[in-house]
């Protein structure tokens, strides 16, 4: 059997490495983004894998956008094993540089864009009456909130929670929802930070270890790298007074 994978977010990264890995692997890939049409590399990857790649064109920030998409998604390949989501808006911003529109894109996009995804998502999985996978790509930095970088980790922070949250219902209704927690990955939008990246990984290493996890058993959350994610996770279970004095020191 073909697995048949929806990736969000596929223009560039993490989900473009990983629409490469999944093609190579002789999976079905539907790679949507923005743009997903117009991009150099999608439409490269498409002229090679013709019948296993089609591209679609989604705004997640949009409704309209959101529930074309996916009725047409479910209509490429008929169903879907796995859907993938990976939209991300990011930026880091000292407290005097606080930008409204920023915390409003990236709360949009991260959050409200897998939101607007889930509930038609959820209603066609459901009637395929299969074992299906969700996967939302959040952060390591939902752990914790880390000087500068508030509004992007309160979004993802918001994204986990979520997940917790429907995780029990969507069980019973045979979809395997799973968070990715993940920490720096050298693309377009880390490059825009000043300051040391601790670990900072390669997407297509990132997106190798999102792809191992496809055929292994269900685990609700997908951590790395371990390092950073077990120092991270320490932070956000030791008192206030001593968390607070180990991320003053990120402060420039």
């Amino acid at each position: 059997m073909e697995t048949k994978v929806w990736i969000i977010g596929s223009s560039s990264g993490i989900g473009l490495e990983l629409v490469k890995l999944c093609l190579q692997s002789n999976h079905k890939v539907i790679a949507s983004s923005r743009n997903a049409k117009k991009s150099e590399e999608l439409l490269q990857l498409k002229s090679t894998y013709t019948n296993k790649l089609e591209l679609l064109d989604i705004d997640v920030s949009s409704n309209e956008s959101v529930t074309k998409c996916v009725e047409e998604a479910f209509t490429v390949f008929n169903d879907l094993d796995i859907c993938f989501f990976n939209a991300g808006v990011y930026d880091s911003m000292p407290l005097e540089q606080w930008d409204i529109s920023s915390f409003e894109a990236m709360i949009n996009t991260n959050y409200l864009g897998a939101v607007r995804i889930l509930k038609p998502l959820v209603s066609y999985l459901e009637k395929q009456k299969k074992e299906s996978r969700v996967i939302l790509n959040a952060s390591l930095s939902s752990y914790f909130g880390l000087p500068y970088g508030g509004a992007y980790s309160a979004s993802k922070a918001a994204l986990v929670n979520l997940a917790q949250s429907i995780q029990p219902e969507l069980l019973r209704k045979n979809i395997y929802l799973q968070i990715i927690n993940h920490g720096f990955v050298k693309t377009r939008l880390t490059a825009k930070n000043n300051f040391d990246m601790p670990q900072l990984m390669q997407p297509e290493i990132a997106a190798k270890k999102i792809f191992e996890q496809f055929n292994k058993p269900y685990s609700f959350e997908i951590s790395f790298p371990f390092i950073l994610s077990k120092f991270l996770r320490l932070i956000s279970l030791v008192p206030y007074k001593l968390s607070f004095s180990i991320t003053k020191k990120f402060l420039k």
